[in-house]
């Protein structure tokens, strides 16, 4: 038995389409748009649809942007010399919310996933060989701590170090405020040999 119109239902049926949007957000949500003022749900659309349409890849390091290239690669005062490879938009947004990292990124759009069919080819690793042969000093590889991130970042690894260029790998570890009995013993080694002097 359907509890609503069909219209309230199809919003809600799109919405739950959407990533992390549950059946009771999806509801919660088109209740909320449909008491929005007309304006702000035009808005709200036009906007959605303007993205859409207008938001690419970055022609240098693959993040999105609506322009030709992003701000990050068009800052002069950022270091060009350093390259931190991270897996997709989000985790190059982590970054840059801490405000201290001063080197440009590189895209790579997934990790290598052969369980997933997912190999070097299917990710952006052939523009990072273009880049590398600019004046590049060092590459951050700063991919997830997973099986695909850590394979991918070994990947990486070998690829960059025949250049000469330094390669380094993130650290990864203990996170702040966690209790160490919760903590997997994969970590508690990484944390071990990353740990610094005092």
């Amino acid at each position: 038995m359907d509890y609503y119109s069909s219209q309230i239902s199809n919003l809600i049926e799109e919405l739950a389409r959407l990533p992390g949007i549950g059946q009771k957000t999806a509801q919660r949500l088109a209740f909320h748009i449909i008491n929005m003022p007309e304006d702000q749900v035009e808005s709200l659309s036009a906007s959605m649809i303007s993205a859409r349409k207008n938001i690419h890849y970055c022609k240098c390091c693959y993040t999105l942007t609506d322009g030709d290239l992003c701000p990050i690669c068009t800052s002069d005062k950022r270091n060009h010399g350093i390259i931190m490879v991270v897996e997709n938009t989000r985790d190059l947004a982590a970054y840059e919310k801490t405000g201290k990292y001063e080197g440009i990124y590189h895209v790579l759009h997934g990790a290598i996933s052969p369980m997933l069919g997912i190999g070097p080819a299917d990710i952006r690793l052939k523009e990072l060989l273009v880049r590398l042969q600019g004046e590049v000093e060092e590459v951050i590889i700063a991919t997830n701590s997973t099986l695909e991130g850590e394979a991918t970042a070994m990947y990486i690894s070998k690829l960059v170090k025949p250049t000469g260029i330094k390669v380094t790998r993130i650290a990864s570890g203990v996170p702040v405020g966690g209790d160490l009995e919760y903590i997997d013993e994969v970590t508690l080694l990484r944390a071990l040999d990353g740990r610094v002097e005092l």
